[in-house]
């Protein structure tokens, strides 16, 4: 039992509990010996408790064979399906040699009702009501406020020298450090009050007339102790200090900023703007606005709702200006989106996927359309939604078509289903109109829907195009990173992470004839519709969840480091437990992939 409490000691979440617990743990684990070759359970059978790898190696299949997952050392495994029915959800066998520990479920149970680290480790699906909490500035925490890089200079440094430093860093103070720990404080205002008014010689050391030993903040604390203190010593600069170690300065400005950066607040500069360069000024605090939702608990299908209505916003207000600048348009129009602003599951990271959808009766002749899309397409691009890699854009003359056309379009896809055929249907299946006659998209759409869930080889071919895509699931701490140049040892949590879930998802709504564009409720409308069951749309939506929250944590993170944001990830920089739960989804995508792929859905 001592071995096992000494192994248990190393890993999350045993390593919270007390030396007492800790020992009771331990001597409630079952250790057995393992040969290579032996299956611990199939898929389907009765599960006595979760495993623990204490050496060896495990290999996990799902119901089909196909293999998802290779774990190693303090992995465990069999949780999922314990937690679900009580029945394995997938099989495991030993690829190697070696010692698992078995915790009964009773014992299991009990530490997630009586440890929160245990309920946090072992429950990942969304909380009952589906909400997560919203906290307000007063509750976000010191290190959600810091943005760049801190600004700091020696004691020694000249006045003038520090005054330069502070306007060529656009800063209203500096922290004065000595080998890396914060002596005093310099500002604008001390610039003015304490050098100009006195006429002090501004060649002499900033240390005479900075704020000595001022008061600090450490990176944990809230914004309810920043606006208290600001307000009760009636200052505008606090200093935060991590471990010894000047880490940034919160400012006055930064409240203002953190207050002012709200969808509602960008939504009404966004309408009130008469020219592009005012919306480009809107849209550049969308980095922010993104850190702030992250940073207060939002879930991430609101976030990328928010984050998509500004993007429609930022559309429809060119689409107004276009119009008084061209004129009347000869017709009706519908500019519609696709990709993840059609879905409405737009990120710190965004292109523009759009289309134009013209009226019949549009002159063949007219070039308005034409004018129209360039001047909404370089509106776009001048507002960070960069033009599209594969040109899929309505100034894109086969983007731009009457209605009868895309009739064309989507009857010879279907009729077809070519490689090419296969991607832009994937693509046009996520159309969601944003300004114009929607009319023209509504039964377009519901046609289409019904005439391709009816053709078996084009649902066959998008079934195969959508497993394309696979989770990053490998040896290494269960993940295949990427192996070469800038992203070495990331993982894509866009390609890897979402798209496989996005495309499972369209291939649900294909089969139950669904008309949600979103990737949630997708897979929530295909469970209703009996397409998915009960228990596989909990896995997935759960697994969607986890991925695209953890995709929104890491872009809020690299935004607050390096102020962009990217869909890279490096798993070494995530903790053990949210790296064992990331692994755990992918699993499940796997697996449900695996499912579609031999033509059981997830009702087999």
């Amino acid at each position: 039992m001592e071995q096992t409490s000494q192994f248990l000691a190393s890993i999350h979440p045993y390593n919270t509990l007390s030396q007492g617990e800790l020992a009771q743990v331990a001597g409630a684990f079952a250790r057995r010996e393992w040969q290579t070759g032996e299956t611990i359970y199939r898929y389907g059978a009765p599960l006595d408790g979760i495993y623990l790898i204490e050496s060896g190696t495990v290999v996990i299949t799902d119901q089909n064979e196909a293999q998802v997952s290779v774990l190693g050392r303090t992995n465990s495994f069999g949780e999922r399906g314990l937690l679900r029915d009580g029945h394995a959800a997938t099989t495991a066998r030993m690829a190697e040699a070696g010692c698992l520990l078995l915790l009964p479920s009773q014992e299991l149970n009990r530490l997630i009702r009586k440890s929160r680290s245990f309920a946090r480790f072992f429950t990942r699906g969304p909380s009952s009501d589906g909400a997560r909490p919203y906290a307000d500035i007063a509750t976000l925490r010191v290190t959600d406020f810091l943005t760049g890089i801190a600004r700091t200079c020696a004691p020694d440094t000249p006045i003038a020298e520090a005054a330069r430093m502070m306007r060529e860093a656009h800063v209203s103070s500096l922290g004065i450090t000595r080998d890396d720990s914060l002596v005093g404080l310099v500002t604008i205002r001390d610039m003015s009050n304490r050098v100009v008014a006195e006429g002090v010689d501004a060649s002499r050391p900033v240390s005479e007339i900075m704020t000595k030993d001022p008061i600090t903040l450490a990176p944990d604390a809230l914004g309810t102790d920043v606006l208290t203190i600001m307000l009760e010593r009636r200052i505008g600069h606090l200093p935060v200090v991590d471990r010894g170690a000047f880490a940034g300065m919160v400012t006055q400005t930064d409240l203002m900023r953190i207050q002012a950066i709200s969808s509602p607040v960008l939504m009404r500069d966004i309408g009130g703007a008469d020219t592009v360069e005012q919306l480009v000024s809107a849209t550049a605090r969308i980095p922010e606005l993104l850190v702030n939702l992250v940073a207060s608990g939002q879930r991430h299908e609101v976030i990328t709702r928010l984050i998509t209505d500004i993007a429609d916003a930022v559309t429809r207000r060119l689409l107004a200006m276009a119009e008084d600048r061209l004129g009347p348009p000869p017709g009706r129009y519908l500019w519609a989106a696709c990709g993840s602003q059609g879905r409405q599951e737009q990120t710190g990271i965004s292109d523009q996927d759009n289309c134009l959808i013209l009226g019949d009766e549009v002159p063949a002749d007219s070039t308005y359309f034409a004018d129209l899309a360039q001047f909404v397409s370089d509106g776009l691009n001048a507002c960070g939604y960069i033009y599209c890699p594969g040109d899929m854009m309505a100034i894109n003359p086969r983007w731009r078509q009457p209605r009868r056309v895309w009739q064309r379009y989507f009857q010879g896809w279907i009729d077809q289903p070519s490689p090419e055929a296969q991607m832009l249907a994937s693509v046009m299946f996520d159309l969601r109109g944003i300004g114009g006659d929607h009319a023209l998209l509504e039964g377009l759409q519901t046609a289409t829907l019904e005439l391709a869930s009816k053709n078996t080889i084009f649902v066959a071919h998008m079934i195969g195009n959508s497993l394309k895509h696979r989770p990053p699931l490998g040896l290494i701490r269960g993940f295949a990173t990427i192996r070469t140049g800038e992203h070495r040892n990331h993982i894509d949590m866009k390609l890897n992470g979402v798209v496989p879930v996005t495309d499972l998802a369209r291939i649900y709504a294909l089969q139950g004839r669904l008309p949600p564009v979103n990737t949630r409720a997708r897979l929530q409308a295909a469970e209703a519709a009996g397409v998915l069951s009960p228990s596989g749309a909990g896995d997935l939506i759960a697994a969607f969840d986890l991925i695209q929250t953890t995709r929104l944590d890491n872009q809020a993170r690299k935004i607050r480091e390096d102020g962009a944001a990217t869909n890279f990830l490096s798993p070494a920089d995530l903790p053990d437990f949210e790296r064992s739960h990331l692994r755990d989804a992918f699993v499940v995508v796997r697996t449900m992939q695996s499912a579609l792929g031999h033509g059981k859905g997830a009702l087999g």
